[in-house]
């Protein structure tokens, strides 16, 4: 077959694209409108990361022609600054010493240590003296120097006597309440899936 001219084949593929385009109408106008609302979205992102570009580059000129001062505001505070520190132990809140970690509150997941006794308060009922040895499953599981997150990860392999001694040893040394919690609640759930 010989080939037509181009302006003929160019004319037969322009009825034919749009013969085509014609038959999808009806399905491509039920897209439209999510097709501008996302242009439109993608327009305002680009003109607030073209706003944010612009700030960046004005701070960066203004800080370059007016350089900061070296002052520190009232509200920062730094490690250097000791004897403010000391004001924070008056006041009864916990500050740590000497790269000691928090054993209360939301840093008590990753603590090891007892509780830090004050000197004001009275020793509790619960607590013994002297400890009790390491024996058993505290010895196996090297109980004394777990976090509560490593003790949560082996609590359920343990099975409900081993987890009773568990809590008993907690309670006869430190006391602390996240590891009695947890221990107490593991041996409920154990016995309850018997």
């Amino acid at each position: 077959m010989a080939t037509a001219p181009y302006g003929v084949r160019l004319l037969v593929g322009a009825a034919v694209t749009a013969l085509e385009e014609t038959r999808r109408l009806p399905q491509t106008v039920i897209t439209y409108p999510m097709t501008i609302v996302s242009q439109f979205a993608q327009l305002v992102m680009k003109m607030q990361q073209d706003v944010a570009d612009l700030v960046n580059r004005g701070d960066e000129t203004l800080d370059h022609l007016f350089p900061p001062k070296d002052e520190q505001p009232e509200w920062a505070t730094f490690d250097e600054d000791d004897d403010e520190s000391d004001d924070a132990e008056d006041s009864g809140v916990d500050v740590p010493r000497n790269g000691e970690r928090l054993t209360e509150g939301r840093f008590a997941l990753y603590s090891t240590g007892e509780p830090e006794s004050r000197d004001d308060a009275e020793p509790s009922p619960t607590v013994e003296e002297t400890p009790a040895p390491a024996t058993g499953v505290v010895a196996e599981l090297d109980y004394e120097s777990l976090t509560l997150a490593q003790l949560r990860a082996r609590l359920p392999s343990l099975k409900v006597p081993d987890l009773e001694a568990l809590l008993a040893f907690e309670e006869a040394t430190k006391a602390r309440a996240p590891f009695q919690t947890l221990i107490a609640n593991r041996i409920t759930r154990a016995s309850a899936n018997k």
